[in-house]
Parts: C-alpha cells; sequence; structure tokens
C-alpha cells in the first residue's frame, strides 16, 4: 500500500462507530442504516482508500477533524534540505527549523563567498 493508504487502527474504528451511533440521521439502533435496511458499511471500513457513505463523508466527517485527516490526508511536501516528506501547510519549505538553519547558514556562506570573490 502506499503511504496515504493504510489500514484504520482500532481506536479510528472505534471513533467512525461511535460518530455514526451517535450523530448519523440515517443510523437506527435497532434496524441499523435506515436507506440500505442492513447494518451500516461504514462499521466494517478497514482501509482509509475505502468507499465512504456519502452521508457520512457530507455530515459527520466534517464534525470530527482527528478522523477528516484520517480519510482526506494533507498534501505531502519534500524538504529541500533533507529530502523528508512532511505535511504542505502554507509556504514552508523544510520540514523543521533545523533544516531552515542549517539551509540559511549554508546560502548565508555561498553569498558570502561570492561576495569576497567579486572583490579581488
Amino acid at each position: 500500500m502506499s503511504k496515504t493508504n493504510r489500514e484504520l487502527t482500532a481506536r479510528e474504528k472505534q471513533r467512525v462507530k461511535k460518530l455514526i451511533v451517535s450523530k448519523c440521521a440515517n443510523y437506527d439502533k435497532e434496524y441499523g442504516c435506515l436507506p440500505l435496511d442492513c447494518e451500516c458499511p461504514m462499521f466494517g471500513i478497514c482501509y482509509t482508500n475505502s468507499a465512504l457513505c456519502r452521508r457520512f463523508r457530507n455530515a459527520l466527517l466534517p464534525t470530527a477533524p482527528e478522523l477528516q485527516a484520517v480519510f482526506e490526508p494533507q498534501p505531502l511536501a519534500v524538504c529541500k534540505e533533507c529530502g523528508k516528506h512532511f505535511s504542505a501547510q502554507g509556504k514552508r519549505v523544510y520540514c523543521s527549523d533545523k533544516c531552515a538553519r542549517d539551509a540559511r547558514r549554508r546560502q548565508t556562506a555561498a553569498r558570502v563567498r561570492k561576495h569576497r570573490e567579486n572583490k579581488k
């Protein structure tokens, strides 16, 4: 499997079930999923790339940000300093402050070196 598709943990499965039981308008404890007239198919979901119920995806998932992050992963960027993948947020280019500091130090040294060569 790729990095974006993975198996759900037991805790994430519990959260999905709790969210459906407590907030889904189409779910009834006695009958299950009312439109399908069976047990909710979301209870058996095992992977993040599985097909999601439309009601779950549009109405329930936005109310649980921690689950939304699981099913809708953030785009990944590559650090220009160390090459490690990290979640892209805004205009970040480096994965950590350490990588940013190292890159700035290297760029400053190159700029000063070029300035000294031009001065001679």
